[in-house]
């Protein structure tokens, strides 16, 4: 089994319930009335990764959302951009415009130790924001890098599709993966 980043970072999975979740104030402030549409633990090998949550803005129709992970091990930056960089290519993205994007990745991922959190939330006149325990560390503009970074989690080809399913509950993938249900 793969790691995978969330943005961030390595994996396989064992899941949870809904108990990992809490409302991050950061995502309430970004999002107009932020809920939780589903969390799950990811699991690898017997070691927990991350608790993750997607949170939905207003309905679950709206184009915005933002995925928070709450690592349960330590992490450095550079991993967690190469981790993403080789899930985009496992869904499909270029080799060449994969590590373009991980290279941009590796800039501003920090390095996380267990209880930090890392979020991306997605706008589309934004694009996808990032945030480091709450505060913003940087924008990368663009659906395409939006939806190949969170093709990782949501995209029906994740290698982890056990956490999708937690993640996503009974509901549909964001619109920008363009699944229909």
């Amino acid at each position: 089994m793969k790691y995978f980043l969330v943005p961030l970072c390595s994996l396989a999975f064992c899941l949870s319930t809904a108990s990992f979740a809490r409302d991050p104030i950061h995502v309430e402030s970004v999002l107009n009335s932020a809920r939780l549409q589903g969390s799950g633990r990811l699991t690898w090998w017997g070691f927990d990764v991350y608790d993750a949550a997607l949170y939905r803005a207003g309905n679950l129709n709206s184009p915005e959302f933002a995925l928070d992970l709450r690592y349960q091990k330590s992490f450095s930056g550079i991993s967690i951009a190469n981790r993403t960089t080789e899930e985009m290519k496992r869904l499909g993205v270029s080799d060449t415009q994969a590590t373009l994007w991980g290279r941009e990745l590796a800039t501003f991922l920090p390095n996380v130790e267990s209880g930090q959190t890392l979020t991306a939330m997605y706008n589309p006149k934004q694009g996808t924001l990032f945030y480091y325990d709450g505060k913003q560390i940087a924008q990368i503009k663009g659906a395409d890098f939006s939806k190949a970074f969170f093709g990782i989690w949501f995209d029906s080809k994740t290698s982890a599709p056990k956490l999708r399913s937690e993640l996503l509950g009974q509901y549909c993938p964001p619109p920008l993966i363009g699944e229909g249900c």
